[in-house]
């Protein structure tokens, strides 16, 4: 015997849908110190090539400020967002990045030193795709001491050029600490393509399932 459908069995089903994060909640505190930087940073290159090096120095000095306040505020308040897990690190080396270039076309920087430190982050950026690629799955990514210290020696390098071009006595060792930037640099890099290798050869590559 046939019994007669009840209406709710011709009803559509709900269709779920995730929701989506409030401007607010993207904008937070954090991620509008870190957009601030970001736009600091065409100023900043602007004054480069004007050789206005004392008001550079102050915007660098601003920029590395608000590095530091923004992720203690986030971690403080609890306001950590994955907009700004992005935004931060790539706010540091575009600010970074663009500073060499800029300073390595006005003839502040030798080239070796831009080419050694392009290099680096390339091979790392392309590694770790690569690497994610391979295997399937997404990389961690923990900086190490020799990262680290590359950073550190990079910004040493500009704001020693930018001591220099503002006529600030500054060290003596101006080619010591471009040489050992370098090879930090260099090192560094090295060591992120073992980390690279040691990955693959603990984890099978997908494609060759």
């Amino acid at each position: 015997m046939v019994t007669a459908a009840s209406p709710r069995q011709f009803e559509p089903a709900k269709v779920t849908t995730l929701a989506r994060p409030k401007l607010g909640q993207l904008l937070n505190i954090p991620n509008f110190v870190t957009l601030c930087r970001l736009i600091s940073i065409p100023f900043f290159l602007v004054l480069l090539t004007r050789h206005r090096f004392t008001y550079a120095l102050y915007l660098f000095a601003a920029a590395a400020v608000t590095d530091s306040i923004d992720g203690t505020i986030a971690r403080w308040f609890d306001s950590k967002t994955e907009l700004g897990a992005f935004l931060d690190p790539f706010a540091d080396k575009l600010l970074l990045v663009s500073a060499f270039v800029v300073l390595t076309f006005e003839q502040v920087f030798p080239t070796w030193l831009l080419t050694v430190v392009i290099t680096r982050d390339v091979v790392i950026v392309f590694g770790y795709f690569l690497v994610s690629f391979l295997i399937g799955d997404r990389v961690p990514v923990r900086p190490s001491y020799l990262g680290k210290a590359s950073t550190f020696l990079q910004l040493a390098c500009i704001v020693a050029a930018l001591l220099r071009g503002a006529g600030i006595a500054m060290l003596n060792s101006w080619h010591g600490l471009l040489f050992t930037t370098v090879a930090v640099t260099g090192a560094s890099g090295l060591q992120y393509i073992y980390r690279g290798l040691v990955i693959l050869n603990t984890k099978e590559p997908e494609m060759l399932h």
